[in-house]
């Protein structure tokens, strides 16, 4: 698979200084925690590396980080070992894996990842299937398509990339946009927030499952 192959290729670096845990992230740490309970189950969609995942396990009972990539998975289940964090469990998987139970989770996040996948309305109801009824969505997405932005990709190699198929495809979401395709799939917003500094935009998303 393509974008496997990448993401794989990208392991090796994907926590060098700079790159994980940055300021947005751990701003996402920090309010993601208050959406956790000592009982919440959380699935950790496209989790990379496992930085998130780990750090707030401390604050759920389960938590389980999937990825594509396997190197990123063996990265995360070392880092895991190391910090002897026992309630967390890496798995290689896509989010349509047979493993993850209907109604299973509390809280999924979705980290850097909705732009990235092939079918954006489709993945959002398949985290409709896996959270538990009132259960959160908690996202945190590139919008590449505001206009601000669209005006500065266009010359980076990025966009020629994608546009030309030799990388993973790209959604490029507005923030309307983006909101739209999370609450046609069911859920009711809670927060929404710009977190970047412009002209690129991330922007965060909390949602409860309808």
């Amino acid at each position: 698979m393509k974008s496997e192959k990448m993401w794989n290729q990208l392991a090796k670096n994907w926590d060098t200084p700079g790159v994980s845990l940055g300021e947005n992230d751990l701003k996402i740490i920090e309010r993601t925690k208050k959406y956790l309970t000592a009982n919440s189950i959380v699935l950790d969609y496209g989790c990379a590396t496992g930085s998130i995942a780990l750090e707030i396990a401390s604050m759920a009972k389960d938590v389980r980080g999937i990825d594509i990539s396997s190197n990123m998975i063996e990265i995360a289940r070392s880092k895991a070992d190391e910090q002897k964090i026992k309630n967390i469990g890496f798995t290689q998987a896509t989010i349509f894996d047979e493993s993850l139970g209907k109604e299973s989770f509390d809280v999924i996040l979705s980290l850097s990842i909705l732009h990235l996948v092939e079918d954006s309305a489709q993945v959002m109801d398949r985290v409709n299937q896996l959270l538990k009824p009132g259960g959160i969505f908690i996202s945190a997405t590139p919008c590449l398509g505001e206009k601000a932005v669209v005006s500065v990709l266009m010359n980076v190699p990025i966009f020629v990339l994608s546009k030309l198929g030799l990388i993973p495809s790209i959604t490029f979401f507005s923030a309307s946009s983006l909101a739209a395709t999370i609450t046609s799939a069911g859920f009711q917003m809670i927060e929404q927030e710009d977190l970047s500094v412009r002209p690129l935009r991330e922007c965060f998303i909390v949602a409860r499952k309808m």
